[in-house]
């Protein structure tokens, strides 16, 4: 077991998140389903432990008491624009984009679909550097990679 476990908070829909995020993600997969002691049956889901991408998760059947907001996300690194466009696509699918690489999914969890290279490109002690990926970023809603990459070639 990690040390650190993201543990989500579902509105009675954690099951149908978690199959969901698990149709996403290679390597994801449901490892535990616990049951409420006080309702058995087909509604009585309490918690799924799942992984995606070989990471561990939990999600609980919590009730309406709390929402996810943009305090927490999830960063999906991703290597090539193609992997950017995929994971955008299908998080964002009944879900809102937001800005900067940021969405939230049909579900209310922020994500960042993020190149694995952006911490890389604004890790300059060129301060100029620096604000020109950063303002080339500000443009975009879904990373563009080329551009991201232009803008820390100088072109």
């Amino acid at each position: 077991m990690r040390a650190t476990i993201p543990f989500l908070w579902f509105d009675g829909n954690a099951m149908e998140a978690v199959e969901f995020y698990c149709s996403i993600f290679p390597d994801s997969e449901v490892t535990r389903v616990c049951h409420k002691p006080d309702e058995p049956g087909a509604g009585s889901v309490l918690t799924i432990e799942f992984k995606l991408r070989g990471e561990e998760f939990i999600a609980l059947n919590g009730g309406p008491q709390f929402q996810f907001s943009e305090a927490l996300s999830l960063m999906i690194p991703c290597n090539t624009q193609e992997e950017i466009d995929y994971y955008w696509d299908k998080l964002v699918e009944e879900g809102t984009p937001l800005a900067c690489g940021w969405l939230k999914d049909r579900y209310g969890l922020s994500w960042q679909i993020t190149p694995a290279e952006f911490f890389d490109m604004i890790d300059s002690e060129d301060m100029e550097h620096n604000s020109r990926v950063m303002a080339a970023m500000n443009t975009m809603i879904k990373f563009d990679l080329e551009a991201l990459r232009a803008a820390n070639r100088g072109d």
